[in-house]
């Protein structure tokens, strides 16, 4: 039977993404351009547990004079959000959107981690340059969220 890790490598291939493997770990990085940017994303696999996850790494770390700003805008993206979440390292300003699946006691297929891939790389190209505005445009997070979602 094919491992969780084998099964993620397995659908990146037949997507003919081009990836590495990282060996200290069960993770492929990449990368990813879409309409809005250019990033690199990460698969990682916990066969322990029976998890996996897909990160869109944003390409611009977070200024510290704007990490609260972001921060904001990150949590009114990721209000109503039903796959996945952004989220923000204080430490560093790394942001990224995570979606993630157990899949521990049952079966993975293709067409999940397709799912789970494609929701990742669409919210992250759908909001980067709402990041971007409040990174470099000075915006306020709420005219940044109201460019990229409108008036709800």
């Amino acid at each position: 039977m094919e491992t969780l890790f084998e099964t993620v490598v397995r659908y990146f291939t037949q997507e003919e993404w081009y990836f590495l493997k990282m060996d200290s770990r069960p993770t492929l990085q990449m990368s990813f351009n879409g309409s809005n940017g250019k990033w690199l994303c990460n698969a990682n696999v916990n066969e322990e547990k029976g998890f996996f996850s897909f990160y869109s790494v944003c390409p611009i770390n977070v200024p510290e004079e704007r990490r609260a700003t972001v921060a904001e805008f990150l949590t009114r993206a990721n209000y109503g959000l039903m796959i996945g979440n952004f989220e923000m390292d204080y430490r560093d300003g790394e942001v990224r959107y995570k979606t993630s699946l157990d899949v521990e006691n049952s079966e993975i297929n293709l067409s999940l981690i397709g799912n789970l891939v494609n929701v990742n790389l669409l919210m992250m190209d759908r909001y980067l340059p709402g990041i971007l505005m409040c990174i470099y445009g000075n915006e306020t997070a709420e005219a940044a969220i109201h460019s990229i979602e409108g008036e709800g």
